[in-house]
């Protein structure tokens, strides 16, 4: 519980310094004003929706002003959708967590028994094609796999959907797409993890004792190499959204990602401000997943 409670207070002053960059970097992108009104509009238009925005104030009171909302939950209204910009943004959540959950299934489905595989079958062809393949699936775009995908199985063979939601078929090939990159650094690092355990004294004595090769993999050298994986699929949790930007606009995936790449182009503060703050909330929750498994798949580790 003190581990728990400790943790929850240091993300305190890292969401401080995330509100603050969040402030910033929205207002030095442009002038919304400029955006939301007509070019008809007057001086005097321009006038009053900067006081009913409060832009007229300065930075240091726009800020505290923005703070105090914040608080309370309320990023604004989306000038858009015309509702708040949080409730916009939670009602995207659903279809974004589709997308990821699927997406590191599929990455842990291919990673998981190729890592294992390759660390077993090391210095061979088996393990050379698969750590070829992770460096190359490590090195495609993923604008250009989703791009590849759609042209090959949604144009040419049309098994799957182009775009769109509606149905499981609609989700693979943005699993696809998203996954691919996380499965190749995910494989890599299983193989590596299990190299080091599977060279251990330990290792060596449950082999001695007659256990069954696949007993000595699964039981005694892939629990103690799961530790540095669950790291990986922790910071993988920033990759993914920032994959889901690419992936849901190409994709038409009415997500987050693509709900934050439209607010950008048209310069609604309020939307960007409430998903960019979501997604740091994700994050460090993803961090904080981390550090309690840890705990949990190595007891010997104490955090002070």
């Amino acid at each position: 519980m003190k581990f728990l409670l400790t943790n929850i207070l240091r993300i305190i002053p890292v969401l401080f310094i995330i509100t603050i960059i969040v402030f910033i970097l929205v207002r030095v992108t442009g002038d919304p004003v400029s955006l939301m009104l007509p070019e008809t509009a007057t001086d005097e238009d321009r006038t009053a929706l900067q006081e009913s925005l409060g832009l007229n104030e300065p930075l240091h009171i726009q800020y505290l002003v923005f703070l105090g909302d914040l608080v309370k939950g309320d990023f604004g209204d989306s000038f858009r959708y015309n509702q708040p910009a949080l409730s916009i943004v939670i009602e995207r959540l659903p279809a974004s967590f589709s997308l990821a959950i699927a997406s590191m299934i599929i990455a842990t489905l291919i990673s998981v028994p190729l890592g294992i595989l390759s660390a077993i079958k090391r210095n061979t062809f088996i393990d050379l094609f698969i750590t070829s393949s992770s460096v190359l699936g490590k090195a495609m775009p993923n604008f250009w796999l989703g791009i590849m995908l759609i042209l090959l199985l949604s144009v040419t063979f049309q098994i799957f959907p182009v775009s769109g939601t509606g149905s499981m078929m609609h989700l693979v090939l943005p699993a696809i797409t998203l996954g691919t990159g996380i499965a190749a650094e995910m494989t890599r690092l299983i193989r590596s993890s299990m190299l080091e355990i599977l060279g251990q004294e330990y290792i060596r004595t449950a082999r001695s004792k007659g256990l069954l090769e696949i007993v000595v993999v699964n039981k005694h050298a892939f629990r103690n190499a799961l530790i540095p994986v669950v790291t990986i699929m922790a910071l993988q949790t920033s990759t993914l959204i920032g994959g889901t930007l690419i992936t849901e606009t190409i994709f038409s995936w009415p997500g987050m990602g693509q709900l934050l790449v439209q607010a950008v182009n048209l310069r609604d503060m309020a939307v960007v401000q409430a998903a960019t703050f979501v997604i740091a909330i994700l994050v460090i929750g993803s961090n904080l997943f981390a550090d309690l498994a840890y705990r949990y798949l190595d007891p010997r580790i104490k955090y002070d």
